[in-house]
């Protein structure tokens, strides 16, 4: 068993600079490993340009190729990618395989308070990428600057690390003390304490969002155009085929690539309970990527129903849709709202590392944030997350609207 922990996940650095690095996971398989696979990848903002997997069911073969920042922690990256493969949880005695109305139990949610004697540029992006670089997962954000320019920031966040250690001590002044490192004299104060129950009433996004963009914004029909007129940059392709594979649903996908793509892909599929036998993923320089898919049902069998294979093309170009065109929306009036939405996974995790690309966005384009809310809406039978940022425009935008949409949007997909 030490043999299978060791082997379940390698990582070969390219040998020369800009060569991509591969990661191979080799263990046992279970139900939507893949999808965990890709969020844990896009967690570590890292870009998967290839991919290739294959399962007979209890054991899969799968291999990454990623590129990314040259600061990227790759021994802990290994860490996390082993705590969601079965192997791992074999070899650390815990029992993985638990009764199917057995949900783990979600991570408790802690309440970051603190104040500042003053805002600047970029300071909420120095503040996110300390909590990600500690693994502390944002799940809501309550930002407000007081008239004398004093700041009130409140995150709730959870600690991605087994063991719920941001309940330790330890755990809390680590975090304090990285946070002080970062905003030096600034920092008036800072605690952090278990969220009670404001955190489920900040969570449910109550009416804060107009209901005439709700209507508009979050509608799903399949638009030629983006809201404000954008065009689609690259139409998305699916098509199902039935007769290559005696036993399996080939489903190939055309379309330009963006920053977590295959993590769109698989988490649809997982949503769906949909097993992916094999699968072949490739992006080109281009941008453009296409996407080989031999899918089976959890009873193991064809998609041969016509309705089902509609649905599931429907609802993959839909997501495709949601992400390449619905990011993100300026809105006017009194003052200028930027708000970004991405749908909730089923297991009710939101898409990672978004308020991280927001900020870093805002700050590139030297455009200063008033106020922050992230709430919760279920518009048209799904969850999305909503993130409302309203911007201050004391002395004016630094640049326009539609610049910071079209970097936000870059950000936000990867195409920076």
């Amino acid at each position: 068993m030490e043999i299978l922990y060791e082997d379940a996940v390698v990582i070969s650095q390219g040998e020369k600079p800009g060569e991509p690095t591969l990661i191979t996971v080799n263990c046992p398989d279970k139900a939507g490993l893949c999808c965990d696979l890709c969020r844990v990848i896009l967690l570590f903002g890292l870009s998967i340009c290839k991919g290739d997997g294959q399962t007979d069911g209890k054991w899969c073969y799968i291999v990454f190729w990623v590129v990314g920042k040259p600061s990227t922690r790759w021994n802990l990256l290994k860490q996390r990618l082993l705590e969601v493969c079965p192997s791992y949880f074999s070899t650390s005695e815990i029992d993985y395989y638990k009764p199917e109305n057995q949900q783990p139990r979600p991570p408790d949610v802690f309440l970051l308070m603190f104040w500042c004697s003053c805002d600047y540029e970029g300071l909420l992006h120095d503040v996110t990428e300390v909590l990600c670089e500690l693994e502390l997962t944002i799940k809501r954000v309550k930002v407000s600057t007081t008239p004398d320019g004093r700041v009130m920031d409140l995150f709730y966040i959870t600690d991605t690390r087994l063991g719920n250690f941001l309940a330790q001590k330890m755990r809390q002044e680590e975090t304090i003390h990285c946070l002080k490192n970062v905003l030096g004299k600034a920092l008036i104060s800072c605690e952090i304490e278990l969220a009670g129950p404001e955190f489920t009433a900040c969570s449910q996004g109550s009416s804060f969002l107009p209901s005439a963009i709700t209507e508009d914004m979050f509608s799903l029909e399949l638009p030629n155009k983006h809201r404000s007129g954008f065009l689609a940059p690259n139409p998305v392709s699916i098509t199902v085929d039935n007769g290559l594979s005696p036993s399996h649903t080939l489903v190939q996908i055309f379309c330009k690539d963006h920053k977590g793509l295959l993590y769109d892909i698989t988490r649809t599929l997982k949503d769906y309970n949909i097993q992916i036998p094999y699968g072949r993923f490739f992006a080109n320089r281009k941008g453009n990527c296409e996407m080989d898919l031999f899918l089976i049902q959890a009873d193991g069998k064809k998609i041969v129903d016509p309705n089902k294979q509609n649905a599931l093309c429907s609802r993959l170009r839909m997501e495709l849709f949601s992400v390449l065109l619905d990011w993100p929306w300026l809105v006017g009036g009194p003052d200028t709202e930027l708000l970004v939405a991405n749908p909730v996974e089923l297991s009710g995790r939101g898409r990672p590392l978004v308020f991280y690309d927001i900020t870093l966005a805002l700050k590139n384009l030297n455009t200063p944030i008033f106020s922050v809310e992230i709430g919760r809406h279920m518009i048209h039978d799904r969850e999305w997350e909503v993130y409302r940022i309203l911007l201050d425009e004391g002395d004016g935008l630094p640049v326009s609207r539609n610049k910071i949409e079209e970097g936000v949007r870059k950000i936000l997909m990867g195409w920076e």
